[in-house]
């Protein structure tokens, strides 16, 4: 079995492939997570699935926590027995990078990337909702062209309730009217419906600016917390929540 993990910095999502993805779970990101840790957590979740942890032969991982980075390398060296193989700009890769600091593009977006121009062609725009907001621009000829990041929503919603006295937490939903009335169903309101528009606004301005190059675009969501917004999105054409797995499955083939 090939392990693909793909670590964010709010959450950590695993998936396990035979040729076809056979379970994946999404976990919290614990960056002070020991190797063992690792280890622990990896062989609960495949034994509730009937699978044991010995029957994982390869591994491919992209991580923007460099602390888990180096836990999750000691995990597979120790207990799995294998290297495993991070994705990074020194990988074979159908897209091209574009940008003027290839090295700064982390390697979530990368497969991103990958998987997106591979299963849905280009023009495609990756719309992925996480502790940050990406988008992620791939051309017809498989160019990552750049992209835009915006701050996140739980991370947006968390520095306002913390600034502002007499607001408190609450659950991330969507309302049943826009106009709120109370506070609780105004800060949803704000949420779901602000960074819909954001989204929607973002990715007009990116068409416009491919112009001609824009083509038949598609705009694909994934991410932890896309099902909030997307619902409430004009400009989404597909969503797969699963896109990153995806593409770390399609790298880790292109350069074992």
């Amino acid at each position: 079995m090939l392990l693909a993990i793909d670590v964010g910095n709010t959450q950590t999502v695993i998936g396990v492939f035979d040729r076809e993805l056979l379970h994946n779970w999404r976990i919290s990101t614990h960056p002070l997570k020991t190797a063992d840790e690792w280890a622990l957590s990896l062989s609960e979740l495949l034994t509730i699935e009937g699978l044991k942890i010995d029957g994982i032969k390869e591994a491919v991982i992209a991580s923007v926590v460099p602390d888990a980075t180096q836990a999750l390398n000691k995990m597979c060296r120790n207990t799995l027995k294998l290297d495993p193989l991070f994705v990074g700009l020194d990988i074979k890769n159908r897209i091209t990078i574009k940008t003027d600091n290839p090295q700064e593009v982390g390697a979530d977006r990368i497969a991103n990337a990958a998987a997106a121009y591979e299963l849905y062609g280009g023009s495609v725009i990756v719309v992925d909702v996480g502790t940050a907001t990406t988008f992620d621009v791939i051309s017809s000829k498989g160019e990552y062209l750049g992209g835009v990041i915006a701050p996140g929503v739980e991370t947006s919603l968390k520095a306002l309730t913390e600034r502002a006295a007499r607001l408190s937490d609450v659950a991330i939903e969507k309302p049943v009217n826009v106009i709120g009335k109370n506070t609780t169903e105004s800060l949803q309101s704000g949420v779901v419906y602000g960074f819909a528009g954001q989204i929607d606004t973002l990715v007009g301005k990116i068409i416009d600016e491919l112009g001609e190059d824009a083509g038949d675009v598609k705009v694909i969501a994934t991410g932890g917390l896309a099902d909030l917004v997307i619902g409430a999105c004009k400009t989404i054409t597909d969503k797969d929540p699963l896109l990153t797995l995806k593409g770390l499955k399609l790298i880790y083939d292109q350069n074992k």
